[in-house]
């Protein structure tokens, strides 16, 4: 089993910041790569940031400049520090790990709950 623990979400004003934590824990043998993803209402789900496990890492378009997205090895943990946020960036922010459980397992994706970012006018 993986476990995958999210925090940080929140409330903010246009213009603020917030950052977001998910620890990986578990049957965890090697991280591929963790990311962000978010879903508004009634949109379909899309990647917001991913970070390899040699620190290579890709943002969508509309989050380029105000996300920032980093990764401590040692605790299995992945960060999302977000500021400038808009109005749009109103979603449910959902953690991802892309993992092997063993080292000849294939490659598996686990999803976090979720945590909801609101940003305010």
């Amino acid at each position: 089993q993986v476990q995958l623990v999210e925090s940080g979400g929140g409330l903010v004003q246009a213009g603020g910041s917030l950052r977001l934590s998910c620890a990986a824990s578990g049957s965890i043998f090697s991280i591929n790569a963790m990311g962000w993803y978010r879903q508004a209402p009634g949109k379909q789900r899309e990647l917001v940031a991913r970070i390899t496990s040699w620190s290579s890492t890709n943002y969508a378009d509309s989050v380029k400049g105000r996300f920032t997205i980093s990764r401590d090895n040692a605790k299995n943990t992945v960060y999302l520090q977000m500021n400038s946020l808009k109005l749009e960036d109103t979603a449910v922010y959902y953690c991802n790990l892309n993992s092997r459980r063993t080292q000849v397992a294939a490659p598996r994706q686990d999803w976090g709950q979720g945590t909801q970012v609101t940003v305010s006018s």
